[in-house]
């Protein structure tokens, strides 16, 4: 069985990489010596030249401010950004430090019940994450999940982030579906579910791929992609949208307790139910705006077509 409503063809997907790795040498080389909070210190500085220098950042969180805290001033919405860059900072820290063994970090699991359902079902299903909180360190949270894993994610240019990241790492259990290839990775994804897999998706980012017009994100009509939701009605299977949030210098909560449960009904075109689903994890995707709007890392317009 195939997705009957068109997603995307196989392409490149073109993104701008950041770091190297002498900034990642030098983290390293901090968190070893002064620790977690030596390491915070230090994005000061680098949260600044991002700000100054790094125009598409800038511009790109700058889009999300402006919808975020509309009634804001210039000078206000610039340093939301400068928080959203060093809130940035601190995740990429967390997970490299989480990675290395370095620091142990407290994770608090909300809808630990999914967790029994999920296993426990023959089907699989799709886990949507998002640029919200930090999904990466939060990943191993839904390790307990007695089923393959796959996670949809474009191959890592950038050598120094791919090796210092641990980003294309695969384990016994995770393994890797690439968006580039035939489809956006559609008939991979479709295999995986059939076959009782969870399937991680990214479902803020467009990349290219088609979208649907939600009524409204923060106020405005937006879109965001809706191939996860094209998979989960055809394959009769749920979306476990898949948040996580910094609650301390080491502590996060992971959230899985959302689930939507698309399925086609008759008579009603497929584009408008996709519309109303998709609009529901963007209300999900607000709700955790409105609280913890420095840990959002949309970096992109969804507000544009």
């Amino acid at each position: 069985m195939q997705p009957n409503v068109s997603m995307c063809v196989g392409q490149k997907i073109e993104v701008k990489h950041r770091g190297n790795a002498l900034g990642f040498w030098f983290f390293r080389q901090t968190l070893g010596v002064f620790g977690l909070r030596g390491a915070y210190f230090l994005l000061s500085g680098v949260a600044l030249h991002y700000l100054l220098f790094d125009i598409d950042a800038r511009r790109q969180a700058m889009s999300y401010v402006r919808h975020r805290f509309p009634s804001d001033g210039f000078l206000q919405n610039v340093n939301a950004v400068y928080r959203i860059f060093i809130s940035q900072g601190r995740h990429l820290i967390d997970h490299f430090a989480s990675l290395t063994g370095t620091v142990d970090f407290d994770m608090m699991l909300e809808g630990k019940e999914i967790i029994k359902k999920v296993s426990d079902a023959k089907e699989g299903c799709i886990l949507l994450t998002s640029h919200f909180g930090n999904w990466q360190i939060a990943m191993p949270a839904f390790a307990q999940v007695n089923k393959k894993v796959y996670l949809v994610m474009r191959p890592e240019d950038n050598q120094a982030v791919a090796q210092s990241l641990g980003i294309g790492r695969e384990s016994s259990q995770i393994h890797l579906i690439s968006p580039e290839g035939n489809l956006g990775g559609a008939i991979e994804i479709v295999k995986a579910v059939q076959e009782g897999a969870v399937v991680s998706m990214m479902g803020d980012r467009r990349y290219g791929f088609d979208s649907v017009k939600v009524p409204s994100f923060l106020g405005q009509p937006a879109f965001f992609p809706y191939g996860a939701f094209v998979i989960a009605a055809t394959c009769q299977v749920p979306v476990i949208v898949f948040l996580s949030v910094k609650t301390g210098d080491r502590k996060y909560t992971v959230d899985i307790s959302r689930v939507i449960y698309p399925s086609y009904k008759e008579g009603k075109p497929k584009k408008d139910q996709l519309t109303e689903w998709v609009q529901e994890y963007v209300g999900v995707l607000e709700e955790f705006a409105q609280k913890y709007p420095y840990q959002c890392f949309l970096f992109h317009d969804v507000w544009k077509t």
